[in-house]
């Protein structure tokens, strides 16, 4: 009992943290037959948000790395250009699962280290480093954009059109 109790007061300590790095509004799930419901990216989807994001790069002779992932932090689709260091491709990837899975862009959490809540780089599953941004349709994250291969501040441009196109890609 006392072991539980210690891994819930962890486990407390990570979201107060988390909630206090930016708020994030919880979807309302509609139910069908008492199964929750919820948007699902799809493939064709994710290459058009890499392609825009790619545009982008391409526009500013910025040779990256695009990862784009599901929800759950799965890699639906990736891409490295021509040119790029091979450290970027896992980093892309775990800006995007960060993303993903803490519901906001990995900036975030790089200015929050930048301003000496330092503890955050032991975050796990957490990628301190601009360039991961989340998928958002309906207040519901789907998804997220990694980038990896510029400046911090080029990965997180490229990324977020990336996410920018995504209203136009599905007709809204």
């Amino acid at each position: 009992m006392i072991l539980r109790a210690k891994s819930l007061l962890c486990a407390g300590v990570v979201v107060l943290a988390l909630a206090q790095t930016a708020p994030v509004a919880e979807p309302a799930r509609q139910t069908a037959g008492g199964l929750a419901t919820k948007k699902a990216l799809t493939l064709k989807v994710a290459k058009e948000i890499a392609a825009a994001s790619g545009r982008f790069a391409q526009q500013n002779k910025w040779n990256v790395v695009i990862s784009i992932v599901d929800d759950g932090g799965h890699l639906i689709y990736f891409e490295r250009m021509d040119g790029v260091q091979t450290g970027s491709i896992e980093l892309a990837i775990r800006k995007a699962k960060t993303a993903a899975a803490f519901k906001r862009p990995t900036r975030l959490f790089e200015e929050d280290v930048a301003k000496g809540r330092t503890s955050l780089v032991a975050l796990p599953g957490g990628m301190p480093f601009e360039g991961g941004v989340p998928i958002t349709i309906d207040n519901e994250v789907i998804g997220a954009v990694g980038v990896s291969g510029g400046t911090a501040q080029q990965d997180g441009t490229v990324a977020q059109a990336g996410v920018d196109a995504l209203f136009k890609i599905i007709g809204r």
